[in-house]
């Protein structure tokens, strides 16, 4: 955890001990009621920031983006938004997925911002990979996937491809949705990823995979195989590799 300078909780008016956060990728603290984590590229925080402000999802919770006393979202690399109580719950697919449609509707009339073109990063990579708009060795798995996939000629919009860790569920509060990993992709791909997650690294059974209820469940499914066998590839990938088998067992359906 990189500690968080003291011009920054200046600038963004809090103060107290800060204390880690799980989830992600370990960076991001808490200060009272304020979350603060490092805003990688500057413009796309900004973005985002400006995007959650203006949010107004119905039946669901977002972090509220906290502005520095001079109006700007980002203060030397951190970003800064409101702390949401809540929790985890492992087993929940059903709920996160529909906590993402929620969003999904809440974003359904937004643009697409030339800035996801600039994106370099791993899952931006692998994003482009499982829609057939880059390559990469994935192996023998990923030529099995990759081999399956047909076009998909369906509406597509800001879609949220990170639900599995990023769903909170409160006993007296509606979920909420943290950390907004935003793609142009069809609202059901996001369901597939939640799906394909379960499996891999929760443990869920094949089952979980039949929760994806769309006409193209099998097409959707395949592209999230593929994103998450690249990411998990990636040169970048830090912390243990998933087992190639479960993959496999994937690649076999």
């Amino acid at each position: 955890m990189s500690a968080v300078p003291e011009p920054v909780l200046a600038a963004f008016d809090v103060g107290g001990r800060p204390e880690p956060l799980s989830g992600g990728m370990g960076q991001s603290v808490r200060v009272g009621d304020v979350v603060l984590k490092p805003a990688g590229d500057e413009a796309e925080a900004s973005w985002l920031a400006q995007l959650q402000h203006d949010l107004r999802p119905v039946g669901l919770r977002t972090p509220r983006p906290r502005q520095a006393a001079d109006g700007r979202w980002v203060v030397d690399g951190w970003s800064a938004t409101a702390y949401l109580a809540g929790d985890g719950r492992p087993g929940r697919w059903a709920d996160t997925m529909a906590a993402g449609r929620a969003l999904h509707a809440a974003l359904r009339a937004e643009p697409r911002p030339e800035l996801l073109d600039r994106r370099t990063h791993r899952w931006a990579v692998a994003d482009r990979v499982a829609w057939g708009e880059a390559t990469a060795d994935l192996g023998p798995v990923g030529e099995r996937l990759t081999a399956r996939r047909r076009p998909l000629d369906l509406p597509r919009q800001l879609v949220h491809c990170d639900l599995s860790g990023n769903v909170l569920f409160h006993d007296s509060e509606p979920p909420a949705v943290i950390d907004l990993s935003l793609y142009w992709r069809p609202p059901p791909y996001a369901e597939a990823i939640v799906a394909v997650d379960a499996f891999l690294w929760y443990d869920a059974e094949p089952g979980v995979l039949d929760m994806v209820e769309h006409e193209h469940a099998t097409q959707l499914l395949l592209r999230a195989t593929v994103f998450r066998l690249c990411t998990d590839l990636s040169p970048e990938h830090q912390g243990e590799r998933t087992p190639a088998s479960t993959f496999e067992q994937l690649a076999a359906r």
